[in-house]
């Protein structure tokens, strides 16, 4: 009858059994596989022979009496095997991977019930018997003596070879239990000759030491070593941690919140403490991410079983060779990538490595590869699966997916290489021919998408016949907090992960004009010689599906709005308005009621009804320019009606709420002013998504930011264009969009759009190659400058009144890093005077500087140009040699001479001359 364990009555015990026996299993699984391969290594057999060893003296003693009946014919093998009476082979090898697997199965049984489950285990038992070849019993183990056993709990040096110290035990027992030299020295022999036991446990086993000697021995090491190996870590719940990122998070938001008031402020306390907080919270957030990081060897060290049974299935040899285990996600992502990784490997070993007759007709190893590989780039995690096997078939992928009807003829004859053997990724899509445990079922590839995408991740797939199939992964370090930018469209702001972001462009008043066209009724840009498809933010949020018309495609098309109202001659009429009515008043001029203008027939009131209040009504301040450009001609009407009337006390009492009112619409004015030529201008943030690259419109571009992911209700899970919730620093609550989704929604990954825009696309990019992005500026006198794109992280504007200066060094707070500053015009050698010593040591003030966040040889700086131009393709060719240090030549780039910068040689003359800025406008 099977015992159930009370799980309440020695839970830590349990639990403590459980989690030390899940380590050994998962390390059991690789020694087994290593041991098969060199099955003469004595040392990791006799760690296999502890490992089995323990777990069966533990289930004795919690009485999972199942359990050690499968570990003790299990131990008894591993102790022939040990004791060189048998040899291991195939069929060895799988029995005990068999027991590891009953033993795994009932050890989740007991943490689920209590208990091991109603099992038969006797066939294993009767395999494991066989096994043996041989009638004598076993040999009796440590367990099974009449002597108990030092439990190796109990031990730091238990889980080190013995051969570390056995002097050092062996030296205490003389000393304190009267042991004898020849007997420490038989023991040690023992050792020697594969025992797996214990100085104390064999001496014990001797009668020669008591298990309480023995006890206070280890004591003793103990205390003199200090702080043991087990004492350094502790066993945390996951909960624990989860909750503890939650608080982070908030503390997050705090600082966000605390860091948008300082900087409205101008209290220095309150600025200092402010960046004194964020210094602290954003390593707390380091710290505790840490804790949930976890290699990536975790769920790797399973796949060389996986590999082994499924070679043995297929009747293949596949070796599985593993580069960056120790490569660290977050375990939430471990979690949500081990189903994906471990259908690309068993996708490897069935569908891409041949069976060692074709291999080595093909002149191949007839040992196949499978390489695991991860490493960190760019903020990400880079995962690759490759085998060296045949490859992918493209004319049979391309076949089969016509087959199904997944593309049509025009497209199959439209793909390229690369886009045919991504076709594996589509819903349904298998070349197998007939279904197996393994495949052929058509689900599988598209999940594996699928899933990468819902963690912020990207997979692509590239193969080449012949050579093999490599799947590259890229997924985010963490989701609990990301960097995102933060967007604004209708009035309501979004943010935007930054994973998905390429670039942003933001096209001046009129130029939109110029770039943005339309093909076949869908809106797109041409960014350096390719179409951009645009989205518009406001119209897929609003639920117009669609498309735009050309005279609506973008904010300037219309003739309404390019008429615009001279805001600055509007402010300044209504500034000249005050004097001209002191005038009146003083008698100076004379005016009558009907030339004090009405507020419909001025240039502003003209305006405001002929084109602004229709175009613009959705801004809120549009209103109130209405209402107090009312009021203003109503009080010089007043005014100017008084002093007719003679009354010029009155006159003078009404002309004092002239000069308010006035100040009112100036201001109002100004506000104004911004909000339609942001509505004018148009800003595209160029995201990709699914390997496909868009424009999304948007009104406003803000800012970037770490924000916290908060999930969505139930309510709003169905809506694919938000991926979440975010606080913000003022207390409001933004939505992230799902980059994906959107352009789903906006049809863009549909066959529809990229048939209309196929051909497009296809002639823009001829004569592509060779040539390279480079980013182009301006420095002092409008010198134009270029650097390679490859080199540029991000493109920054910087307040000059956050930039400090460290010794002779410009820095500026940036990111949680201090940034250096290197200004182009002073770093490079001019070939006039350099500027005073003043301007040199000045700091600037009020200046927003434009800033290009470089990096050269992992390290970053900033350089302060006056100007960033655009981004641009060329191919360079040297037209002149440099004429100063830190150029490296000069060429004719976008049909002006321009010299390309070198990085390395500036980044070192900026270390050498560090300048400052007076006036930012003259760089």
């Amino acid at each position: 009858m099977e015992r159930v364990f009370a799980m309440n009555d020695s839970d830590d015990i349990v639990k403590e059994f459980l989690v030390e026996s899940g380590e050994n299993l998962d390390r059991l699984d690789r020694d087994l596989i290593t041991l098969e391969k060199n099955p003469n290594d004595r040392e990791i057999l006799a760690s296999i022979f502890r490992t089995i060893h323990t777990i069966k003296g533990t289930s004795g003693f919690l009485a999972f009496n199942q359990l050690g009946a499968v570990t003790h014919v299990g131990e008894s093998l591993l102790g022939r095997l040990r004791d060189g009476q048998l040899d291991l082979d195939r069929e060895i090898t799988n029995a005990l991977l068999a027991m590891v697997d009953a033993v795994r199965q009932m050890l989740a049984s007991i943490e689920a019930s209590g208990g091991e489950g109603e099992r038969d285990d006797s066939g294993l038992i009767s395999r494991l018997t066989g096994l043996q070849k041989a009638p004598e019993a076993p040999a009796e183990t440590p367990a099974e003596s009449e002597v108990a056993p030092v439990p190796e709990s109990s031990s730091a040096t238990a889980a080190l070879p013995s051969s570390v110290a056995p002097s050092s035990m062996g030296d205490i027992l003389m000393q304190r239990a009267g042991v004898t030299p020849a007997e420490v020295l038989l023991a040690a022999e023992k050792q020697k000759d594969g025992d797996p036991r214990h100085m104390g446990e064999i001496l014990v086993e001797q009668g020669v030491a008591r298990s309480a000697d023995v006890v206070e021995a280890l004591h003793l090491q103990q205390a003199a070593r200090g702080q043991s190996a087990s004492d350094s870590t502790i066993r945390l719940d996951v909960s624990l941690l989860d909750q503890l990122m939650n608080l982070v998070g908030e503390l997050v938001l705090a600082r966000n919140q605390i860091l948008q008031f300082a900087n409205s402020t101008e209290e220095s306390g309150l600025v200092a403490t402010s960046q004194r907080l964020n210094l602290i919270t954003t390593e707390l957030q380091e710290g505790v991410m840490k804790t949930r990081m976890q290699p990536i060897g975790n769920i790797w060290s399973k796949f060389p079983r996986t590999v082994r049974d499924l070679a043995l299935d297929c009747g293949k040899q596949v070796r599985v060779e593993m580069e960056g285990k120790e490569t660290e996600l977050d375990k939430t992502l471990i979690e949500a990538i081990k189903d994906p990784l471990t259908h690309l490997v068993r996708n490897a070993v069935d569908h891409g490595i041949e069976r060692p007759e074709v291999r080595q007709a093909a002149g191949k190893d007839p040992e196949g590869r499978l390489s695991l590989r991860a490493f960190h780039e760019g903020g990400q995690v880079n995962i690759e699966i490759s085998d060296d096997g045949a490859g992918l078939d493209q004319d049979r992928i391309r076949n089969k997916a016509l087959q199904k009807g997944l593309i049509s003829a025009d497209q199959a004859g439209r793909l390229t290489d690369h886009e045919i053997v991504n076709l594996v990724f589509l819903p349904g899509f298998s070349t197998a021919e007939k279904v197996t445990n393994v495949s052929g079922r058509g689900v599988g590839m598209d999940v594996v998408k699928t899933h990468i995408e819902k963690i912020g991740g990207t997979v692509d797939l590239q193969s080449k016949p012949g050579q093999g199939v490599m799947v590259r992964m890229k997924i985010p370090l963490t989701l609990a907090i990301i960097p995102a930018l933060i967007v604004t469209s209708a009035g309501e702001r979004y943010a935007v992960p930054q994973v998905n972001l390429l670039e942003l462009v933001g096209l001046e008043v009129g130029a939109e004009r110029k770039g943005i066209e339309m093909i076949h009724g869908a809106p797109v840009y041409r960014l350096r010689g390719r179409l951009l498809p645009l989205v518009y933010l406001n119209r897929e949020l609003a639920g117009g599906a669609k498309a735009p018309d050309a005279a609506s495609a973008a904010p300037a098309v219309s003739a309404a709005k390019t008429d615009l109202l001279d805001f600055a001659k509007a402010r300044l009429a209504h500034e000249q308005w005050l004097g001209r009515l002191r005038q009146v008043l003083d008698g100076s001029i004379t005016m009558t009621v009907e030339q004090a203008g009405s507020p419909t027939q001025c240039a502003l009131g003209k305006w405001l009804y002929g084109s602004g209040l229709k175009d613009y009504g959705s801004i809120p301040e549009i209103s109130q320019v209405e209402a107090a450009h009312k009021r203003f001609h109503e009080l010089v009407r007043e005014v100017v009606a008084l002093k007719a009337k003679g009354d010029t006390v009155a006159g003078e009492h009404a002309f004092t709420g002239v000069g308010p009112a006035s100040r009112k619409v100036v201001e109002l004015l100004t506000t104004v002013e911004r909000k339609v030529l942001a509505c004018q201008a148009v800003n595209i943030v160029v995201l990709e998504a699914d390997g496909r690259q868009f424009g999304l419109v948007v009104d406003e571009i803000n800012d970037t930011e770490e924000i916290v992911v908060k999930p969505l209700s139930k309510h709003l899970k169905n809506i694919s264009v938000y991926a979440g919730a975010t606080i913000m620093g003022d207390g409001k609550v933004a939505l992230i969009l799902d980059v994906i989704g959107l352009a789903q929604r906006a049809s863009l990954l549909t066959e529809g759009r990229e048939r209309i825009l196929g051909e497009e696309v296809q002639a823009t990019a001829e004569g592509a190659h060779g040539k390279q992005q480079l980013v182009l500026f301006t420095g002092r006198g409008g010198a134009r400058m270029a650097v390679p794109l490859n080199l540029l992280a991000r493109l920054e504007n910087i307040p000059g009144a956050q930039v400090e200066r460290s010794g002779n060094q410009w820095v500026t707070q940036y990111r949680g890093q201090i940034l250096p500053l290197i200004r182009v015009s002073h770093a490079l050698e001019e070939r006039r005077q350099r500027p005073p010593t003043d301007d040199v040591l000045s700091l600037p003030t009020t200046a927003m500087l434009q800033v290009l966040v470089l990096e050269n040889e992992h390290q970053s700086f900033g350089l302060v140009v006056n100007q960033i131009l655009d981004i641009v393709e060329s191919t360079l060719q040297p037209q002149s040699p440099a004429t100063r240090a830190g150029v490296l030549h000069s060429s004719v780039i976008a049909e002006r001479v321009t010299e390309l910068l070198d990085v390395p040689a500036l980044l070192r003359a900026g270390e050498a001359y560090e300048p400052a800025v007076a006036d930012p406008a003259e760089s």
